[in-house]
């Protein structure tokens, strides 16, 4: 069956799920796509590496969270927040103006009830036929996992995080 978009997730506990999805930003722009990045979590103080390529290769990009839930300050703002962050993806999306939209952490949104999972995957199955869709973060809900064309659950064997090291820029971020 040929369907003239996808729908993939990246989930798991392993690490990666963020950097392949970035890869797949920068397979898009390589082919002229129109891309569009919305990230649920992380705040406008992280300098990642993925945000400077973005900026770089002028790929339209939206930092909208305010970091980790376990250092937030106010966890009603942070969920607020996240319900802007999903009307924002929920309007880019339905514009039928990009190739592809990234939904980077999208899945906390969802588990931690920002979100209804029924409105995500509303949007999702009727989104346009052109609008190729990554989703990632850590506990993939059932609904967004049957709609999706694939699913990689990305399973973490070891880590230097674990081990006392800390997070290398240009590698971890």
């Amino acid at each position: 069956m040929e369907r003239s978009s996808r729908l993939l997730i990246n989930t798991g506990e392993g690490k990666g799920k963020s950097s392949a999805a970035f890869g797949v930003m920068s397979r898009g722009w390589a082919r002229g796509w129109r891309v569009v990045v919305i990230q649920f979590v992380k705040g406008g103080k992280w300098k990642t590496g993925e945000r400077k390529l973005a900026d770089q290769l002028e790929i339209e990009f939206h930092t909208l969270g305010d970091g980790f839930t376990w250092e937030s300050d106010d966890l009603t703002t942070t969920a607020h927040l996240g319900q802007e962050a999903w009307d924002l993806a929920k309007a880019k999306i339905d514009s039928n103006d990009y190739d592809l939209v990234i939904l980077d952490e999208l899945t906390y949104a969802i588990t931690y009830g920002w979100i209804e999972e029924t409105t995500v995957v509303e949007t999702l199955r009727t989104r346009p036929a052109r609008t190729n869709i990554v989703i990632t973060g850590r506990g993939a809900t059932e609904g967004l996992i049957e709609i999706a064309d694939t699913v990689t659950e990305m399973r973490k064997v070891k880590h230097a995080y674990d081990q006392g090291i800390k997070a290398k820029k240009g590698i971890e971020y």
